[in-house]
């Protein structure tokens, strides 16, 4: 069989639009009745061959047409072949009945006529000629699964055998929301679900179901941490699907109460997938099971993201700028990982006369304290006690750091790129773990963290900047003492923080940087009005919204929140699944029946009811008794905000007339009718 390796590549890279539209009306299927959508349109005509591919267990598959309908075939065969398209095309209607569950991706290009669709030199606009789109074929939804990654990312070693920074051990939680007996939604716990989680293909054609055999840590596992794990279980008893010993397949969630939701603390995933290849972006399905009956009740798929692109060799490579002291014996290992973190303990070793290089495996958090690493809670212990936290050795050690002419060996700041900055260190030039709304928006790290000597705690934080108040006038605390979603969204376009030192959004209603120029300890800002603020003393991780659903449940992950600007990305695919387009989770069915809610502003932020045309037609009545309301969104004049943007194309019928609003575009009360 061919392999399709590089063609998969070619079309899962980075996909833009050109003068055509591949859509769909229904992205996600939930019943057999379903019917598999796809349309095409072209503003422009194009004149060739188009081709229309898919992915199916990591092997490409071109659709072609016979009298029997959708048929699929390895060999390189246009849908349409040699003809000149402009206007809309319906694709193909085909039943959804017996599909697995799963992502499949469809991707269409327009070729040069008679040329290989494999070389994206012959497609019709280079490879911005590629359209792409996702269909999801779920379990029928008895209840909606909200699964969410605490961070966004999770890093690990590639090698355990000279020293750890962190091991392979992720972080998955999920809510169940079912119907109480008044019809209203209602989150369940363990009483009435079970939670699941499962290996699941992506869109590109990724899974990944073990981590055994993919990494050295179970041989190094008991000299760093004590603990003589069996091979496949993380340090908190987890194991990847296909590696418990006992019962392989689906893995348990517990219930945390405290946080009404389900968790899975340490999964030992790791970034290389069932077919050997890196994919830092992999996804596991949560599934809920009815307690009682074990009937399935719904299913999401979600992002378990993890990477060991930790680049130390760029400077501590023998011969590098950490590692060409002509004195010194530096490592000669032909492996560059082993090389480089033996140069490094080498180092220690010279600057602060320990024996390191004679007691490897070495844990750097067994003498630094690092809050990742402590499961219980305890602060520093034995060696730790005294001693600098990791956070603060590795940010403030490396941003005190000067060339022979006083600059910082790393760079920092807003202007400068991440690649040059956090990247260094942080997954990273290859993985770009800062990814999402806060990345589109063209914040850097900096821009919310500050730069490496501000997270290494030099700089004492000022009023307000620790979490809780108790370390304001303190160094931060690592892991905690973290930027806030209010800092920048300091609150609506009626009232939100103004003065000296905010660097604002071009909107002028949101900022572009966490705390106030000229504050070296980057302390985060707390807003006024808490409309988009976290729980009191609480980070955006741990924070609940909307009738006690998660944040991270609605928005995505920290460093990842929705949506990603790749079509493509996985970290989409949740919201697509849950409310059909990416983006914050908005649509009010998502979790309440259609048409089951009154009029009202209760809705998350004091949002409105969406896609309602009951709202359509009586939002005036509103705005005549709580204009202010409004005017928090639509702005002083109903001019329309960055708050109030279209979350999906949508048609109306308004005053006799058909109104259509595109994603994107920030609603005004001139679009449909006069400003009142």
């Amino acid at each position: 069989m061919k392999n399709w390796t590089v063609a998969i590549c070619l079309l899962t890279a980075s996909l833009s639009a050109w003068s055509s539209e591949l859509y769909t009306p229904q992205p996600v299927l939930q019943g057999d009745d379903d019917k598999i959508v796809a349309k095409l349109r072209f503003d422009s005509p194009e004149s060739g061959d188009l081709y229309l591919a898919t992915i199916i267990n990591g092997q490409l598959r071109f659709l072609t047409q016979n009298a029997q309908g959708i048929a699929l075939t390895e060999i390189p065969t246009p849908f349409k072949p040699n003809e000149t398209f402009q206007g809309e095309y319906p694709l193909f209607s085909v039943d959804g009945k017996g599909l697995a569950p799963g992502n499949y991706p469809l991707y269409q290009i327009v070729t040069q006529a008679d040329t290989d669709p494999l070389n994206d030199k012959n497609w019709i606009g280079g490879r911005n000629g590629l359209n792409f789109l996702s269909f999801s074929v779920g379990l029928p939804q008895k209840v909606r699964v909200l699964p969410f990654n605490d961070l966004g990312m999770h890093c690990m070693d590639s090698d355990f055998s000279v020293f750890s920074i962190l091991p392979p051990f992720n972080i998955v939680n999920a809510q169940v929301v079912g119907q109480g007996s008044d019809g209203e939604p209602e989150l369940l716990d363990a009483d009435e679900v079970e939670v699941r989680y499962s290996a699941i293909t992506d869109r590109k054609g990724s899974i990944n179901s073990s981590s055994l055999a993919k990494t050295n840590f179970w041989q190094y596992a008991e000299g760093l941490f004590g603990a003589p794990l069996p091979p496949g279980e993380s340090l908190t008893g987890l194991y990847m699907p296909a590696d418990h010993p006992d019962q392989p397949g689906e893995q348990p969630l517990h219930h945390n109460a405290e946080q009404d939701w389900f968790s899975a603390e340490g999964i030992p995933i790791v970034p290389t997938d069932d077919m050997g290849q890196m994919n830092p972006y992999q996804m596991l399905r949560i599934s809920a099971y009815d307690k009682k009956t074990g009937e399935p009740l719904g299913a999401t798929d979600v992002v378990v993201p993890v990477s060991t692109e930790v680049s130390c060799d760029t400077c501590h490579a023998s011969g590098k700028m950490a590692a060409n002291d002509a004195d010194v014996a530096w490592a000669t290992e032909a492996d560059l990982e082993i090389q480089t973190k033996r140069n490094i303990l080498i180092l220690h070793d010279k600057q602060h006369e320990t024996q390191l290089q004679k007691n490897t495996p070495v844990l750097c958090a067994g003498c630094h304290y690092s809050p990742a690493l402590d499961l219980e809670k305890k602060g520093p212990q034995g060696e730790q006690q005294g001693k600098s936290t990791l956070s603060q050795v590795m940010h403030l050690f490396h941003g005190e750091l000067r060339d022979a002419k006083g600059n910082p060996i790393i760079p920092t700041g807003n202007t400068v790129p991440v690649e040059q900055s956090c990247y260094n260190c942080h997954p990273g030039k290859t993985t770009q773990c800062q990814r999402g709304a806060m990345k589109s928006a063209g914040l850097t790290c900096t821009a919310c963290h500050g730069g490496l000597l501000a997270v290494g705690g030099k700089f004492p934080l000022q009023k307000g900047g620790s979490l809780d108040g108790s370390h304001d006038g303190s160094p931060r605390r690592p892991w905690l003492d973290l930027p806030r979603c209010q800092s920048c969204h300091t609150g609506d376009a009626v009232d939100h923080l103004d003065g000296e030192g905010l660097v604002f959004h071009e909107d002028g209603i949101r900022l572009m940087q966490t705390y106030r120029t000229g504050d070296d300890s980057a302390s985060p800002l707390l807003a006024e009005n808490k409309r988009f603020a976290e729980n009191e003393n609480t980070l955006f991780r741990n924070s609940h919204g909307h009738n006690e659903i998660a944040c991270e449940g609605c928005h995505g992950s920290t460093h990842a929140i929705w949506p990603n600007a790749d079509i493509s990305a996985n970290d989409n695919l949740t919201a697509i699944q849950l409310q059909g387009h990416t983006g914050t989770i908005i649509e009010c069915d998502t979790c309440h029946a259609p048409g089951s809610l009154e009029m009202t502003l209760k809705g998350p932020h004091g949002l409105h009811n969406i896609n309602d045309s009951r709202w359509i037609n009586r939002h005036y009545y509103f705005y005549q008794s709580e204009a202010e309301s409004c005017q928090a969104c639509h702005g002083k004049e109903l001019e329309g905000t960055p708050l109030s943007k279209m979350a999906a194309t949508r048609t109306f019928n308004v005053e006799d007339k058909t109104v259509i609003l595109e994603k994107g575009q920030q609603v005004s009360c001139d679009l449909c009718h006069e400003k009142p």
